[in-house]
């Protein structure tokens, strides 16, 4: 099937628009994940019904007005009409055929409904509820979109290192070959060598197809395969400096911000206008009513003369509860134990807060320590590398001992690099446990990256 040239052109305009012509950054990911993320989007829809709870909840303390019209025809089959006539012959009249048609309009202003009024705060609590649920998933997104970043580059630090040490180890088996071979080393040294090459190879497949998975996990967050992505030639920790100095700083925010206690707190609240609400079965309520009615043929069934009423009522009504078997008392027995219920969760939420922040906040500081140290044991693996080929060279160093220097040298390097991204991670999420995670805070991250 041939396509039209034009259309082609299209096509082939679009792909080059949707290809990036260059390696994308952090901030760049996460504007595709704003716009392409299900479960963002899905968060964002059930924030926009949720408003809806407020006009609803308004409701019943606004007047509500009902409007009911009949239309009907009556057959009336009289059977005398006004005694016997002259002569005395009954007379059978025929079928009297009656039109009647009837409009009313009903007006209720609620003026006391306890429940309506519970109903109505619940409904404000409600959509505060849902703003911090809308809030809580657009930091998980920020996490989620930083977290998949992160696990590429290390990924590919990974492949990289498992690609340099089996290049490397594979001269050393060659050149171990080749000692062996002009009888200047044994056969051990040999063995020794290849199997450390077979297993770095292993480990070179293990790190692509841990690769390749990590890429998809980005791919469910932006809805396509990602490409190039930046990677950070130098990291520099100094850059990230916390915006509290110690972890009681950081436990009395996340006490005041911390979002997902903020959700319960609502949870909470909500709970006891269901109390409230349980108990309003005991109030009367009271409502001003008012009714206009234009009816016309009414009463021809009786009279077989059909007549036109109109009427205008105004008044109040009142309702008192008396006995429903029980059920009020039920109800708010249950609403009291379920109260109790959430406010032993908003308890344990707000521990397991300040337990979250202050492994955060350690992670962070330590992370800082621990990115410095592997540097410095980077270096010095490097140095152990050279000086090893060096002893080898001149008798005093085995090939085991090449190798394991080597080891160690990768191990360094990989390590490094893993704990760069378990440091940034852990700012991260300090930030959002402390409920003041936005996109800044990404963007200060993304600005170290390119560096």
């Amino acid at each position: 099937m041939k396509i039209p040239q034009y259309i082609y052109a299209i096509l082939i305009a679009g792909a080059a628009l949707h290809t990036p012509l260059h390696a994308a950054d952090l901030m760049e990911i996460y504007r595709e994940a704003l716009e392409q993320d299900a479960a963002y989007s899905a968060a964002r829809y059930a924030n926009q019904a949720a408003q809806e709870k407020l006009p609803q909840g308004r409701a019943g303390l606004l007047p509500t007005v009902t409007l009911a019209g009949v239309r009907r025809r009556q057959y009336i089959d009289i059977e005398r009409v006004g005694g016997l006539p002259l002569g005395g012959i009954a007379v059978r009249p025929s079928e009297v055929v009656i039109d009647n048609q009837s409009l009313t309009i009903t007006a209720t202003q609620p003026i006391y409904r306890k429940e309506n009024f519970a109903i109505y705060e619940q409904s404000k609590l409600q959509v505060a509820q849902a703003d911090s649920q809308f809030i809580i998933a657009a930091q998980d997104l920020i996490l989620r979109v930083a977290q998949a970043y992160f696990d590429i580059l290390a990924a590919q630090v990974n492949v990289e290192v498992a690609e340099a040490q089996k290049k490397a180890i594979g001269e050393q088996l060659e050149q171990a070959k080749r000692n062996f071979q002009v009888g200047t080393a044994t056969v051990v040294d040999t063995y020794e060598a290849q199997a450390r090459f077979d297993l770095t190879t292993s480990q070179e497949i293990a790190a692509k197809n841990d690769l390749e998975i990590r890429k998809r996990t980005l791919q469910q967050i932006i809805g396509r395969m990602p490409d190039d992505l930046v990677r950070p030639d130098e990291f520099t920790s100094d850059l990230l400096t916390l915006k509290y100095t110690n972890m009681q700083d950081w436990v009395n925010v996340a006490e005041q911000n911390n979002l997902a206690l903020k959700v319960q707190q609502a949870v909470y609240e909500i709970a006891k206008k269901d109390v409230e609400r349980a108990k309003a079965g005991h109030y009367p309520t009271l409502d001003l009513v008012a009714i206009y009615s234009d009816q016309k043929g009414v009463g021809g069934t009786i009279t077989g003369r059909p007549i036109d009423l109109t009427s205008k009522e105004i008044g109040v009504q009142l309702s008192f509860p008396l006995f429903q078997g029980f059920a009020v008392q039920s109800r708010v027995r249950e609403a009291l134990a379920t109260q109790e219920k959430v406010l032993q969760d908003l308890n344990n939420t707000r521990r397991n807060s300040v337990l979250q922040v202050s492994q955060q906040y350690l992670n962070v500081t330590n992370g800082i320590a621990q990115v410095n140290a592997l540097k410095q044991a980077l270096v010095s693996s490097q140095s152990q590398v050279d000086s090893t080929k060096l002893g080898q060279e001149v008798g005093v160093r085995t090939e085991v001992d090449v190798l394991n220097a080597q080891h160690l040298f990768y191990s360094a390097r990989r390590d490094l690099a893993q704990a760069r991204y378990n440091f940034l991670m852990s700012r991260l999420r300090l930030e959002a446990e402390a409920g003041e995670l936005d996109e800044e805070d990404l963007r200060e991250i993304n600005a170290v990256l390119l560096q």
